[in-house]
């Protein structure tokens, strides 16, 4: 049977040709012949197909016949007028159920090379295998066609017929490409290039534009628009499959690189603190519950301590992974420093995240994370998780659970607790007042530097101000005090040292908490001396590292762990 299917679809693929010049000869120069022959085509695979198994090929061919069944009517007709009338009209209504046809012949030839090479015993290498695409188009055949031959390269697939579903779908999936018919009815695919660019989580998403249209200027246009490609119908399935791969590709090495923890391959802070303000952004337009989990390892420095660190990587990479299979696929994983992960979850209340959040610490008790020469460890994990509300700052949000997480090692460790408290059955639930959040004044007039500053600065759960020079940086601590201000050394109207001077010369207690981190391109030990005389607490010559400017803050504020 496998060998007839096989010689069945290497003879359709010429009957398809044949009936191309049948059609094509009917409609330039009427032969009385011509029509007979495509009828018999047509009747042959109405009979045949069905017997080996192709029933798809069997109903196309009956809707053939039946097109051109007026070729076996014996009645007389007057010299070729009302033959080739109707000819013609055949061939009109023939046109699509060909095409038809020959997608259907893709899919089977596809179909029959993969159960071959099973039955050989080989392992397909599916290309598309984790990528989740979303075919937009009005035209039923070739959307179908698309859907399930990109099915069958491994990909999964979601259709459209429409701009307004396939705003619906985008709102409530997560998408690696999309392919785009530009003439659509009643809106055309030009209308969702403007959704796309006003929502900042879809704005990236990787685009294809289908069009029959071959205009510079619509190619142009969509460039423009953001697609990343553009084809023309009609198209080779090959070459579209080819630009849908190298895309996909470009863009997953591109994240790989810019995204992901090189260690666990899960996502990084970088990546997570620009996701969070993303999904606030579209919180802001379609309002639902989220949330955000903190975990950390329980006593982590002892397993780096007592087997090294490779095995604390291994122990990280296992949580990480044991991590991904139990979330759900919304779900924003991230490895925000050290042991520590964190996870968004949209459309997720406090509630709901606890219960996920526990039952994949059951699972994380039950078994080992990693297994070394034999040795398997296993950890437990300690977690705070807080659902956003209305109006509550990035950081102030992070640092709720932050603190649930921290009050779930002083009770024990191995335990999931809410920001309100424990979710554990039988624990009261108690509202606590969120902490207060630290402030930190960068007084700096070089505008590009103080930028850099407070961007870098945002990333931790602090309040930040500016000042452009010493005078408004006085007047901002006497009306609204700070726990640190980063100092720069000179500064029109009252530099750097001036102004120390002026804090420490103040007779009252209200300057006595502020802390001073002193940037200067003063390096001379005398400046450095001087700065520390007058009351800074840390000097950082110009240029610095951010990542040092970072770790200071983070002392001088109290924010390690």
């Amino acid at each position: 049977m496998r060998e007839g299917k096989t010689r069945f679809l290497a003879e359709l693929d010429k009957q398809i040709r044949d009936m191309e010049r049948l059609l094509e000869r009917i409609d330039l120069d009427f032969d009385e012949s011509c029509p007979n022959q495509l009828y018999r085509h047509v009747h042959t695979l109405k009979g045949s197909a069905p017997i080996f198994g192709f029933d798809s090929i069997g109903a196309v061919a009956q809707s053939l016949a039946e097109e051109w069944e007026w070729t076996q009517e014996e009645t007389e007709r007057e010299p070729s007028t009302p033959a080739a009338h109707l000819a013609k009209q055949s061939v009109l209504n023939s046109k699509a159920s060909l095409m038809q046809l020959k997608m259907e012949l893709i899919i089977l030839q596809r179909q029959q090379q993969l159960t071959v090479q099973q039955e050989q015993g080989f392992r397909q290498l599916q290309t598309g295998l984790g990528s989740k695409l979303l075919v937009i188009d009005d035209d039923d055949l070739l959307r179908s066609f698309l859907v399930r031959r990109l099915e069958l390269d491994g990909y999964t697939v979601h259709e459209a017929d429409s701009v307004e579903r396939a705003k619906g779908m985008l709102h409530d999936d997560v998408y690696d490409l999309i392919l785009l018919d530009l003439m659509m009815h009643p809106q055309s695919g030009y209308e969702l290039f403007d959704h796309l660019k006003e929502d900042p989580t879809l704005k990236w998403l990787p685009l294809i534009v289908l069009s029959a249209r071959c205009d510079v200027h619509d190619k142009v246009r969509c460039l423009l628009l953001g697609a990343n490609d553009y084809v023309t119908k009609p198209f080779q399935y090959e070459e579209l499959a080819a630009r849908i791969y190298s895309l996909l590709s470009r863009t997953k090495s591109f994240e790989q690189l810019a995204f992901r923890d090189p260690l666990t391959g899960v996502y990084n802070r970088r990546y997570f603190d620009h996701q969070v303000e993303l999904e606030l952004q579209r919180i802001a337009r379609y309002p639902v519950p989220i949330s955000l989990a903190f975990i950390d390892i329980d006593r982590f420095k002892t397993i780096n301590d007592s087997y090294g660190h490779a095995i604390g990587d291994l122990v990280l990479q296992g949580l990480a992974h044991l991590l991904q299979q139990h979330l759900r696929p919304t779900d924003i994983l991230a490895r925000y420093g050290g042991e520590e992960f964190v996870v968004v979850m949209p459309n997720t209340t406090g509630e709901q995240a606890a219960q996920l959040l526990n039952s994949v610490l059951q699972v994380t008790n039950k078994q080992p994370v990693a297994q070394y020469e034999g040795q398997s460890f296993s950890i437990t994990f300690s977690c705070g998780v807080s659902e956003w509300t209305a109006g509550l700052p990035t950081a102030h949000w992070i640092a709720l659970a932050d603190e649930a997480m921290y009050r779930a090692k002083q009770q024990g460790r191995n335990r999931v607790l809410q920001s309100c408290g424990s979710i554990e059955p039988g624990t009261a639930s108690v509202l606590e007042a969120p902490p207060k959040l630290r402030r930190v004044l960068v007084a700096d007039d070089d505008s590009i530097l103080r930028s850099i500053l407070v961007a870098r600065l945002k990333q931790l759960p602090v309040e930040v101000a500016e000042a452009s020079d010493g005078e408004e940086a006085l007047a901002y601590l006497s009306a609204h005090g700070a726990n640190l201000c980063i100092l720069d050394g000179v500064m029109p109207k009252l530099d750097g040292f001036a102004l120390l001077r002026k804090l420490k010369s103040d007779s009252g207690d209200r300057y006595r908490h502020v802390r001073i981190l002193m940037l200067s391109g003063k390096k001379r030990e005398d400046d450095i001396a001087l700065a520390l005389r007058l009351g800074a607490d840390e000097y950082m010559s110009k240029p610095f590292s951010l990542v040092d400017l970072e770790m200071r803050v983070k002392r001088l504020l109290e924010l390690e762990s």
